[in-house]
């Protein structure tokens, strides 16, 4: 599932022929919207094997306490974060201590847990916070980039690789590290990608910057099919329709698109 400014996509998964995993990519924007877009599509959030949501922002993680309501196990991969939304574990030597004061002026009166827990929205979700990229199932693999870009700088951000045997699959949320950084972490272009679905934070990008990075896409990072929603902005979707024709999947609320 996509929608104009909170994304979802729900992924029913054959991977690589040897099993089927069900995987929900972020929660959307709004809550009610969502759990009502649950019901008319007929996910069953029950049968999740694992959500994923790329990064912080409340347009992609809206939705999460109603997954929790239906599925409260069900793992939550997200980004390590000190002090993030998700929650974290600090090592209690992250701050300088000064013993000389008295322990009525120190931290924890003095005595120091070797760990500290960060506070989180979802006390009882099941997160697995990720910090590198990494495999988490057979053929499923997390890219894990910080931000360097003004106004998002220091946003970690997770974007998902199914392998198959016709090519990865990358789903992505915002971009806000850039979706050349991105694919550049997949192994593109020697790995080349079959499709990218998801966000890739253009909507104010000048056609100057916007046109040679459509180009690029298509015949540098050797990108096949473009399903491009969320964030995109209209002239990128514009843009990239030109260029990809046929190749350009449309992705939006309620579209159901199946890869062989």
């Amino acid at each position: 599932m996509g929608c104009t400014f909170g994304m979802v996509i729900a992924l029913d998964c054959l991977i690589l022929g040897i099993m089927s995993i069900r995987i929900l990519f972020d929660t959307g924007n709004n809550a009610a919207i969502f759990a009502e877009n649950v019901r008319r599509l007929h996910v069953d959030l029950t049968h999740l094997d694992f959500v994923v949501v790329s990064h912080r922002h409340s347009d992609h993680t809206a939705g999460l306490n109603v997954v929790l309501r239906a599925n409260p196990h069900v793992p939550i991969y997200a980004p390590r974060e000190w002090g993030g939304i998700f929650g974290v574990l600090l090592p209690g030597t992250f701050y300088r201590a000064l013993p000389a004061l008295p322990d009525s002026m120190r931290y924890f009166g003095g005595v120091v847990p070797d760990q500290i827990q960060s506070g989180t929205l979802w006390p009882t979700a099941r997160f697995v916070l990720v910090d590198t990229s990494l495999t988490i199932a057979p053929g499923i693999r997390l890219v894990a980039l910080v931000s360097d870009v003004p106004g998002t700088r220091e946003l970690r951000e997770l974007s998902l690789v199914l392998s198959t045997p016709a090519g990865g699959i990358l789903i992505v949320g915002c971009s806000h590290p850039g979706i050349e950084r991105i694919l550049g972490a997949t192994g593109a272009p020697d790995a080349p990608l079959r499709a990218v679905f998801g966000g890739l934070h253009l909507l104010a990008t000048p056609d100057s910057i916007l046109d040679p990075l459509v180009q690029r896409l298509h015949h540098q990072w050797r990108v096949t099919q473009m399903a491009p929603g969320h964030c995109t902005g209209e002239p990128a979707f514009a843009a990239l329709q030109r260029e990809y024709g046929d190749d350009y999947l449309y992705a939006g609320l309620g579209r159901r698109v199946v890869l062989q």
